[in-house]
């Protein structure tokens, strides 16, 4: 009797890096078609043996991707019924690869504008947060991301991945735990809002000028002043993807 390679053995079961590996490509290849109506809300799921066959997976790596799926509201099986696609309002869009999905597919400034418009509810009280109760380590992560900035503005950094490191750092900042469970979420959205709020004002990065202040006031440790600066750097983003798809300014 021939036997099989460690390798593929841990592939068949789920078990080990390949198995984990295995389960979040299809996680991801399964999770895509369903934000992007591949499969529609109400459609009966393929099979769990459609699904086997269909990515050379085992039973137990199956099980496993859909129960993510499952996790982030984009499936409900029902006994008897099968596996069927939850309609979007069920979707967990706080989930960071939901919300990923849902920005690659066809480009929607309505989504962008949601988004937006939930940070200016939540970076401005994390600014509040971080001039009155950060640490000395975490006021430097913020001058960091401000210097990276800076040097993106030269030529020499990442000028979205500065940008992004700014909020995270705040977010961070604030010592709440609640607060601090969106970094991940903040992170995947800027990506797509940061490049097309740029692209609206016609420069190629966001000002470094403009966050030093949020930051100034946040090592100075002025948590209003703070507030109103993060709350205008949003609220200017915010702007501007409410007249790029031509919607009146909100207050």
């Amino acid at each position: 009797m021939n036997e099989q390679p460690a390798a593929f053995l841990d592939r068949a079961s789920g078990i080990g890096e390949d198995g984990r590996n295995l389960t979040g490509s299809i996680v991801n290849d399964l999770g895509s078609m369903i934000v992007t109506q591949i499969y529609t809300p109400g459609q009966p799921f393929p099979t769990e043996a459609e699904l086997c066959l269909r990515y050379a997976a085992s039973r137990p790596v199956l099980r496993e991707a859909v129960k993510m799926l499952t996790a982030k509201g984009l499936l409900l099986s029902r006994k008897r019924a099968g596996t069927v696609v939850q309609p979007e309002e069920s979707w967990n869009l706080l989930d960071p690869d939901v919300l990923r999905w849902m920005l690659e597919r066809a480009f929607s400034i309505d989504l962008l504008i949601d988004f937006t418009e939930m940070r200016l509810a939540i970076e401005p009280r994390a600014a509040t947060l971080a001039a009155h109760s950060s640490t000395g380590p975490q006021r430097r992560a913020i001058i960091d991301a401000i210097d990276r900035m800076f040097a993106a503005e030269r030529g020499e950094e990442d000028a979205l991945q500065a940008d992004i490191g700014f909020h995270i750092a705040v977010l961070q900042a604030s010592n709440n735990r609640f607060l601090r469970q969106f970094t991940d979420l903040v992170d995947t959205t800027l990506r797509f809002s940061i490049r097309r709020t740029n692209e609206y004002k016609g420069v190629p990065r966001a000002s470094a000028r403009d966050h030093k202040r949020v930051a100034d006031a946040i090592t100075a440790g002025d948590a209003d002043l703070a507030a109103e600066r993060m709350y205008e750097l949003i609220k200017g983003a915010l702007d501007l993807l409410l007249t790029a798809g031509k919607l009146p300014n909100r207050p």
